[in-house]
């Protein structure tokens, strides 16, 4: 499959071939994609297709074999900790916070591998100005916010890392429409800092509308890809996905 691609731009990530599973079986199969600097690109699906199975071998929690380049170097070979401080960060499904400690000492966890006291400092008061909750109660407990807080403390606590590339799995799960809302707004500010986004969706409509580019996942391999909106307008998704 041929792969899209803007103009001009070299990728920051290109990844080749990439298959894995969990204890022996196959779930992703010869998976190949690209993200080039500060754009989203969304990764949808039903569920079960593959997606957050992809986003853990991009981190190297799971095995894999094919090839991932990431800003010219390949981090097929590196371990979690190595490929979180080159740049490539995710948010995982379900927020996995740490309920007990506050929302501003979550958001350090994010900095753990940064000695630049200064800077952390400076990075906090972005979060904050980019989530305003969040720094309204950044002493309140995480585990005691909204199902919506909780998810900008996430992508925050992420944000906290520098990175390069922020890959963020079912943002919107369980939350309503006017968070989401909020959220993919958030998308769109952090996308014109210049740090790209990979975003895997179950909601398709949502995904669609907001990325640059995507790629449809069907049983662990790549059955569409192209620019977002034209998507859309695909009849296969439309059908499949969109109920049209």
């Amino acid at each position: 499959m041929n792969r899209p691609e803007p103009p001009g731009k070299s990728p920051l990530l290109s990844v080749s071939d990439l298959t894995a599973g969990y204890s022996g079986m196959q779930v992703l199969r010869s998976v190949s994609f690209d993200v080039y600097p500060a754009e989203i690109v969304a990764f949808v699906g039903s569920n079960g297709a593959g997606k957050t199975t992809m986003l853990r071998a991009l981190s190297r929690l799971i095995p894999c074999t094919g090839s991932i380049i990431f800003e010219g170097r390949n981090l097929t070979p590196m371990t979690p900790d190595q490929t979180f401080a080159a740049g490539l960060v995710q948010v995982p499904e379900g927020r996995q916070l740490f309920d007990r400690m506050t929302i501003e000492d979550n958001l350090l966890m994010g900095a753990h591998l940064r000695n630049d006291k200064a800077d952390i400092a400076r990075d906090l008061e972005k979060m904050y100005a980019l989530f305003p909750i969040l720094g309204e109660r950044k002493r309140q407990l995480a585990g005691s916010m909204s199902g919506g807080e909780q998810q900008m403390c996430a992508m925050a606590r992420g944000l906290m890392a520098e990175p390069r590339l922020l890959m963020i799995d079912e943002m919107s799960l369980g939350l309503a429409p006017i968070v989401v809302e909020q959220l993919m707004a958030t998308l769109a500010a952090i996308r014109r800092e210049g740090v790209a986004v990979l975003l895997v969706e179950q909601d398709v409509y949502l995904a669609l509308h907001s990325a640059d580019r995507a790629y449809v996942i069907e049983m662990g391999a790549v059955v569409r890809s192209g620019e977002a909106k034209g998507l859309i307008d695909d009849p296969a998704v439309r059908e499949a996905y969109l109920g049209l």
